[in-house]
């Protein structure tokens, strides 16, 4: 069983910046496809970035978000920047490991004035 927790959503301005963290246990992190996904109210979750062999991005979020990892830490990343309203979202934390998957709690992302 691996255990996913996601920290450092909150309330920012738009146009602002926020660095969301997922810590995923287990010795194997390095081995670990992790994902973060993110749901707004009424649409269905989506996939906003990736990192495994190569990282991907959705085009809504290309050039603002970065995914990175720090395997010594057992932890990935998501910096966003540029934070638009449509942002909003709970973001969710992803660890693929071999053909399960296993899913954080989420974090509350609001873009606000």
């Amino acid at each position: 069983q691996v255990q996913v927790v996601e920290s450092g959503g909150g309330l920012v301005q738009p146009g602002g910046s926020l660095r969301l963290s997922c810590v995923a246990s287990g010795h194997i992190f390095s081995t670990y496809d992790m994902r973060w996904y993110r749901q707004a109210p009424g649409k269905e979750r989506e996939l906003v970035a990736s990192i495994g062999s190569t990282t991907n991005y959705a085009d809504s979020v290309k050039g603002r978000f970065t995914i990175s990892r720090d395997n010594a830490k057992n932890t990935v990343y998501l910096q966003m920047n540029s934070l638009k309203f449509e942002d909003t979202a709970v973001y969710y934390c992803h660890a693929r490991v071999g053909l399960v998957g296993y899913w954080g709690q989420g974090t509350q992302v609001t873009v606000s004035s």
